[in-house]
């Protein structure tokens, strides 16, 4: 069994600041890419930012320059540092695991987080 917690969200002014969080646990065996998407409400879920073991990332073009994705490998965690805020950015954030598990190390399963709301208010 492989667990997604995310933690960070909150409430944060127009042009505030946050950092989410996401750690994977359980039995893996390696992790393929990391990656944080979020929803709206009438909106479907969309990319954010995603981060592969080798250190490749992807951004949303509407988050490039304000949000930062990092990762710790060795406590397979990963950040999503928003600056800049915008009230377009409220939305649930979830998080995603690409792994390899130890009883099946070839293989690639996805996992997800239960999300973290962020609000940014106007």
């Amino acid at each position: 069994q492989v667990h997604v917690v995310e933690s960070g969200g909150g409430l944060v002014q127009i042009g505030g600041s946050l950092r989410l969080s996401c750690t994977a646990s359980g039995m893996i065996f390696s992790i393929y890419s990391m990656g944080w998407y979020r929803q709206a409400p009438g909106k479907q879920r969309e990319l954010v930012a995603a981060i592969t073991s080798g250190g490749s990332t992807n951004y949303a073009d509407a988050v490039k320059g304000r949000f930062t994705i990092s990762r710790d490998n060795a406590k397979n965690t990963v950040y999503l540092q928003m600056n800049s805020l915008e009230p377009e950015d409220t939305a649930v954030y979830y998080c995603k695991t690409v792994v390899s598990t130890i009883e099946a190390p070839g293989s690639q399963f996805e996992y997800w987080g239960r999300g973290t709301p962020v609000t940014v208010s106007e």
